[in-house]
Parts: C-alpha cells; sequence; structure tokens
C-alpha cells in the first residue's frame, strides 16, 4: 500500500491520525476551554492530522448541550482548519443526532463520527434509517462500530449496505476483531477503514487501514505517529519494535478505565490530563500503578 493512502486530506479528512481528544477539566470538573485549545493545537504541531471532540474520551455524555457545542466551536478555531474536526455526534435519539450533526456543519467541522442508535438493541432497518438521517445534513459520516458498549454490530454486510446507500465513508472498527478488515474489503472495496483501538492498530495497518481514531497521541503523539505511519507504510522494521514498547500503554484504551488511564498518562507526561465527570473515578489500587509503570516506562524509554 502507498504511504499516501493513509494520509488525510482536506478530501477526505477522516483520513491519518485523528485524535479522539480528552477534555480538561479543573478542579471543580468546569471545562477549561483555553487548555482544551491550546492541547488540540498541540496534538496537530506533533504529529497529528486533526481531532474528534466529543466522543467517549472527551466524556460527552456528562456534558451540558452548551459545553458540547462549544467544545466543537473551540476546535475548529484552535485547528485552524475544520476540515480538521470530527465532532462524535452520538446521541440516544437520531433527530438529536442530526442536530449535532447539524452544529458540527454550522461550526465549520470536516466530518462526524456516528455511533448506531444506543438506546436499544436496534435491528437492521432501524440502523440504516438513523444513519440516513444524519447523513441527510451532507457533512461525511464515519459509522463507529463499538459492539460492546452499545450492543449493536455494524458486521461487515451491514457496513456494505450503509456505504452503498451513501450513508457512511469510512468505519471506527472497535470490535477488536481484526478479521473483520478483509471481510469489510470484499464486500465494501470503497469503504475506508479506520483503526478503532490503540491495541489493533499494526494489526489493521497491515489489512489496509487508512486513518486512526486515537486514544494514546493525547499523551504520546510523536511516538504514536511515528509508529501509525510506519505501520501503513508496511515498514515493520520500524514499526514492530515500537508496538510492542507502546503496546503497554495501547492496550488500555480497549479497557473499561481507558479515559482514567489515558489521562493519568498525560499528567505523567507533563500535560493537562486532570480529573474526569462522575461516574468515572480516579483510577485507584493495582490499575493506577499499572497505568503509572507502564506510562513511566515508556517515557524512560525516550517516547513523547
Amino acid at each position: 500500500m502507498s504511504v499516501t493512502t493513509s494520509h488525510w486530506t482536506p478530501t477526505r479528512p477522516w483520513r491519518g491520525i485523528m485524535v479522539a481528544t480528552t477534555l480538561p477539566l479543573r478542579p471543580d470538573l468546569s471545562v477549561d476551554y483555553d487548555a482544551y485549545a491550546e492541547h488540540v493545537r498541540w496534538l496537530i504541531d506533533n504529529g497529528c492530522d486533526g481531532v474528534v471532540p466529543n466522543g467517549s474520551l472527551g466524556e460527552y455524555q456528562t456534558l451540558t448541550p452548551e459545553e458540547r457545542a462549544r467544545v466543537v466551536r473551540t476546535a475548529v478555531e484552535a485547528a485552524g482548519d475544520g476540515a480538521r474536526v470530527m465532532p462524535g455526534v452520538a446521541a440516544y435519539g437520531s433527530a438529536e443526532s442530526r442536530r449535532w450533526a447539524e452544529q458540527a456543519a454550522e461550526a465549520g467541522a470536516g466530518s462526524v463520527l456516528l455511533l448506531p442508535p444506543n438506546a436499544y438493541r436496534a435491528d437492521e432497518s432501524a440502523v440504516l434509517a438513523h444513519y440516513a438521517e444524519v447523513a441527510g445534513v451532507g457533512l461525511p459520516v464515519v459509522a463507529y462500530n463499538n459492539p460492546i458498549d452499545t450492543k449493536v454490530d455494524l458486521t461487515p454486510p451491514l457496513l456494505a449496505r450503509l456505504h452503498a446507500a451513501g450513508h457512511i465513508v469510512a468505519v471506527k472498527e472497535f470490535s477488536g476483531d481484526v478479521r473483520r478488515a478483509y471481510e469489510i474489503a470484499e464486500l465494501a472495496p470503497d469503504l475506508d477503514l479506520l483503526i478503532g483501538a490503540d491495541d489493533v492498530l499494526l494489526e489493521l495497518a497491515l489489512a489496509g487501514a487508512v486513518g486512526w481514531i486515537a486514544g494514546y497521541p493525547n499523551a504520546l503523539p510523536a511516538s504514536c505517529a511515528t509508529l501509525y505511519r510506519a505501520a501503513t507504510a508496511g515498514d515493520l522494521a520500524t514499526a514492530l519494535p515500537l508496538y510492542r514498547a507502546l503496546h503497554p500503554l495501547l492496550r488500555w484504551d480497549s479497557k473499561t478505565e481507558f479515559v482514567q488511564a489515558i489521562k493519568a498518562s498525560m499528567d505523567l507526561a507533563g500535560r493537562h490530563g486532570g480529573p474526569t465527570r462522575a461516574p468515572r473515578l480516579p483510577l485507584t489500587g493495582a490499575t493506577a500503578s499499572a497505568v503509572r509503570a507502564a506510562t513511566e516506562k515508556a517515557l524512560a524509554d525516550g517516547h513523547h
């Protein structure tokens, strides 16, 4: 695969490294928008292509509508190019997801990330209608397959139907089943595959992924960018040892405590990670120790 196919471009702004950004909170748990703007600029300056605000890492479920809208506007302004911003527009109702897509379009974002209906175990007709509703706004829609949390599985045949209908341009694949990459390519060869979990980055990159909606670049953007670009270029001599070195951290992106873990790593790396809003609680005990040990080793080994 040519390395250029996995690069961000203004015409395909969902490709490349799009960081699912954490959201800096003050000690009173209010949003620090100035710190968030600085974080967005820092990520882009350190090799990332863009940002995904209001994903799970951004704790969107705990935000007020006013906070959620301002986060998007802040990201667009800080990125300097709205095409580099892919807001998450998940909501319990399709009408609300559409409204968030409209807000993203008004703010100047280049694409949106959309979970399937997650208020109940939706069937295929409901999934198709949900994506059709949001696609009607006109922004490119990236589907987010997370059957672990949503209980709705965007299987390769269903993704092919969504793509054939014109509802989605790409999928963030978070099932953890790397075998799906090949079936997706067979059934929908023009649907872009995006790495959705940090700890299957190498496997999905080698299977043809052209983007990464990423977690751990929040803490170590430069090393993660080197890993992604080597992996998508097929440069295993660079990618494999780096992947092995970072995997003790990358696997936390697939664990229940991923928000707290990535924020804790940011704090250790000298970034503003900070607290999370309830119901997410601070890490304690063996979990906190494991995240700290893996982060400190990565930093001591020169990763940044």
